[in-house]
């Protein structure tokens, strides 16, 4: 009796080492293998598992217990978590790094994503087939490559060029002239692995272009779409050329099955099953995120967008239609996306925002007229990129648009879209005419829903401003009306229910006297007159004190209100209650500013800050000018005061110099004179005593 063929199933622990395990598809390739279980089978034969083998192995995976351990290089200390991973390493030189590498079971180099690496990966596959009499137990080497260094091939058959090129015939590949590097490692690594099979096996996993868990490739086309600045999505080139692809968690599922299974066959083709161009990729994702439109444009213009490398745009160009044989004969690959991004592009777009957190953030703001919605809801849609919703701007663009679309048919052409345009547009207009420029509640809803449920409100989110007004309008908005959840909540209205409601309010008196002291011109624009304010306000507060109110639908289905009480118009206090909406909400869960965004804040700071010195310059030359002024003036007021000064007392000695003038004159002075002649004439030897004697004898006093 023949004995049935076994496999044996490796149940220690691997140890894995891969590089730049922060980079994009080695963090979620090391994501994937971290995840998985002990108990899957090796093939030394590269045979496929029967279906009784591979049941054995799903179940033996549910165990638990891990089957790698992860550890990897990383280009710069890591600010998030990353449990996957056991060990990082930071910037080794090659003297350190060969024995972590030695220390492992698995080594995998990653060169699909950045260039940089294919020397550092020639040198460890080198370095480690030198060592190989060093170690302690068989090793794996897997070269994570790409599908460029097929970009150059000639067809497998000229008169069939829909014939795909299949890892079967991987000697007849021809590089891109920007990926020689990569060719010329895959042949080293191959040859590398022949010299000891047992000891040293190696593997070339030629990737297509990566996508799923935040993009990278295509990430460009993704975020353009999101963010919806262009009305229509650039296509670089014809767009016609196939471009061979594969979700990130499916190529890391081929990876893991190379180490689990150890394949005959050393080069492998990593790609799904479609055939998508770029076009069909573009404009399908163009359709769910964005405008739905595609523009193109010569491929030289993706050399001019900063968000797109050479590695990139060479990626995108490349048209190659490939099929994996070797994963579909010697793997049973639990498939995410085995036919393509396009087919699965919900599942795509759902991870998208979620890994790059881009979850739309949702708000509605209740309250009285005047008590300042429309200036919160300005504020909030500011500070975090959201879209304002008013009624008014709504119905105004839905009729904007519904007239384009009728201008834009030939009319003599019948055409459906054309007819129901027309018919929604007169609709509108009627109901607006019945009611006074307002709409009926069933036609509200629709236009806002559908305003709701656009792209852009999808992405970014929305704050409708006073919506909706009654319980009725409430219900109709959100309620359920298709397909029932097992939560009772329709899967149509999870898409537009808001996560905070934020309900202000103020007394009469407070909202009358706001909209006494407004400027004309906002009157006129909120139709704020007085009678009309009085009846709006009056309906408010009637609809709020029924049994059914807005406010009373949200907290039926677990959803509290923020209640904020406006008090004063003045700037800290408005400040304060902005913050206290910050708090509530959270952080923004949208992309941080783009590169020309940051260019421009950073111009506007310098600005700002040559500005601030120019002013602070100019102050300073003017207090400079006018401590100098005061000076001069308390120097010509010191002056004039010490010129008094002066003149008082010369006129003080004057005074007092009188009496004595008028005695020396009347009584010294005419004697004394004549004594002076006296001396003159005589020319005594000693004039003084002469003097003397002359003043002794002539003393008119002397009697």
């Amino acid at each position: 009796m023949a004995q049935p063929r076994m496999k044996k199933v490796k149940q220690s622990l691997k140890r894995v080492f891969i590089n730049s395990i922060d980079s994009y598809s080695s963090k979620h390739i090391a994501k994937v293998l971290s995840e998985c279980a002990v108990g899957a089978p090796v093939d030394p034969d590269g045979e496929r598992e029967t279906e009784e083998e591979e049941e054995e192995r799903m179940m033996s995976n549910h165990s638990g217990a891990a089957a790698f351990q992860m550890v990897g290089s990383v280009s710069e200390k890591s600010v998030e978590e990353t449990p996957y991973v056991l060990e990082e390493y930071l910037r080794l030189d090659r003297d350190e790094l060969l024995p972590k590498l030695m220390s492992c079971d698995v080594v995998i180099y990653n060169i699909s994503q950045h260039s940089d690496q294919v020397e550092e990966a020639l040198w460890a596959v080198s370095a480690l087939h030198n060592e190989m009499g060093n170690f302690s137990g068989p090793k794996m080497f897997i070269l994570l490559s790409t599908v460029m260094t097929w970009a150059c091939s000639k067809p497998v058959d000229p008169d069939d060029l829909e014939l795909p090129f299949t890892d079967e015939i991987f000697w007849r590949r021809r590089a891109h002239p920007n990926f020689k590097q990569h060719i010329d490692l895959e042949k080293r690594v191959v040859k590398m692995g022949k010299t000891n099979r047992k000891m040293f096996s190696t593997y070339v996993v030629a990737s297509g272009l990566q996508y799923g868990m935040g993009e990278q490739v295509f990430h460009f086309f993704f975020k353009t779409s999101w963010l919806g600045p262009e009305p229509e999505i650039p296509v670089f080139g014809d767009g016609n050329n196939i471009v061979p692809t594969i979700h990130i968690n499916d190529l890391a599922s081929v990876i893991q099955n190379v180490i689990e299974h150890q394949p005959k066959p050393y080069y492998l083709l990593a790609v799904d099953y479609s055939n998508n161009t770029i076009v069909n990729i573009v404009k399908t994702v163009a359709s769910v995120l964005g405008p739905g439109k595609i523009k193109k444009k010569p491929f030289e213009e993706a050399f001019l967008t900063q968000d797109l490398s050479t590695m990139e745009i060479d990626s995108m160009l490349v048209n190659l239609r490939m099929e994996g044989v070797y994963l579909k004969e010697l793997f049973s690959i639990n498939w995410l996306c085995e036919s393509g991004l396009v087919d699965n592009i919900e599942l795509v777009v759902e991870e998208y925002r979620r890994t790059r957190g881009l979850l739309p953030i949702r708000l509605c703001v209740l309250g009285p007229p005047a008590v300042g919605k429309s200036t919160v809801s300005k504020q909030i849609c500011e500070h975090y990129k959201l879209h304002h919703i008013t009624l008014k701007e709504t119905i105004s663009e839905t009729i904007r648009r519904l007239e384009d679309t009728v201008k834009k048919v030939d009319p003599d052409a019948e055409n459906e879209v054309s007819a129901q345009a027309q018919e929604q547009l007169y609709r509108l207009k009627e109901s607006m005419e019945q009611n006074g420029g307002l709409l009926d509640d069933q036609l509200l809803v629709r236009v806002v829903k559908d305003k709701l449920t656009s792209n852009p409100c999808r992405n970014q989110g929305f704050v409708l401003d006073g919506l909706p007004k009654t319980y009725e309008q409430a219900k109709e908005l959100f309620g359920a009306e298709e397909d029932e959840s097992e939560d009772g909540t329709s899967s149509y209205s999870k898409k537009i229910m808001p996560e905070f409601v934020l309900c202000l309010d103020a007394s009469d008196a407070f909202l009358k006297d706001r909209v006494m002291n407004l400027p004309e011109r906002l009157v006129q624009e909120h139709n704020y007159e007085h009678e009309h304010f009085l009846r709006r306000l009056a309906r408010y507060r009637e609809n709020n004190m029924e049994d059914e109110t807005v406010v009373n639908y949200f907290d039926e289905r677990d959803m509290s209100p923020l209640c904020l009480e406006i008090t004063s118009s003045d700037e800290p206090d408005s400040l304060l209650l902005m913050q206290k909406i910050y708090d509530t909400v959270g952080k923004p869960r949208n992309y941080g500013p783009s590169s020309q965004e940051v260019e421009e804040e950073e111009r506007r700071k310098t600005e700002e800050k040559l500005r601030r010195e120019a002013l602070e310059r100019a102050q300073e030359e003017q207090r400079e000018v006018e401590e100098a002024r005061h000076r001069a003036a308390r120097w010509e007021e010191w002056t004039k005061h010490l010129e008094e000064v002066r003149q008082q007392e010369e006129e003080l000695l004057e005074a007092q110099s009188v009496p004595m003038r008028n005695y020396l004159v009347e009584h010294v002075m005419p004697t004394l004179t004549q004594g002076l002649i006296e001396c003159c004439r005589a020319r005594p030897r000693d004039p003084v005593d002469f003097l003397a004697e002359y003043l002794f004898k002539n003393n008119p006093f002397n009697y």
